[in-house]
């Protein structure tokens, strides 16, 4: 049965790969020329999303530097220690809607401090898999398209992010303690 499924997840990709194309063209689309024109409009859109990219960069790195951060998880710490919650973890609630690279970083550093199968590890994991990059999914797409007035999409959105964060805890501390 596994090397059914190694061969099975070998071959996948490169078989869509070839897929996709051959089933276009046996529907008469020109497929060369689709490819060429939606890489034109996703080079456009990449341009148009520069400045956004740039001012929420530019948002991170102060939030980090001001020390906001740090006084955050201070503040919810003592609760969350009552809790049973790994202190270590906070830090990751705060940065998954602000940027998934230095989420990515912080969960791989609780991972080496700690490792895989500690609680720490499986719920640094279990966050990073149910939380989203908010702000870079609204700076990003909203951006693309023109959106100006997002009206509830932020709160929605880290709403969301907080209930995957808790959600994660809960359900790593139900499955795992």
């Amino acid at each position: 049965m596994m090397s059914w499924i190694h061969v099975l997840s070998a071959w996948a990709v490169p078989m869509m790969i070839a897929f996709i194309p051959l089933y276009a063209f046996m529907r008469k689309v020109p497929v060369y020329e689709t490819f060429v024109d939606g890489a034109k409009d996703g080079f456009s859109t990449a341009v148009s999303i520069i400045p956004h990219l740039v001012g929420m960069m530019v948002a991170i790195s102060i939030f980090r530097a001001s020390g906001a951060m740090d006084f955050f998880t201070g503040w919810i710490a003592p609760l969350m220690m009552k809790l049973g919650v790994p202190t270590e973890v906070l830090p990751l609630g705060f940065l998954r809607p602000l940027t998934g690279t230095g989420s990515l970083a912080f969960t791989t550093d609780l991972i080496k401090t700690y490792g895989p199968d500690s609680m720490i590890g499986r719920i640094a994991s279990t966050i990073q898999g149910s939380t989203d990059t908010t702000f870079y999914v609204l700076t990003v797409y909203f951006g693309a398209v023109g959106i100006k007035n997002g009206r509830y999409a932020l709160k929605v959105g880290l709403f969301s992010d907080l209930v995957g964060f808790i959600a994660a805890i809960a359900v790593c501390l139900l499955l795992f303690s």
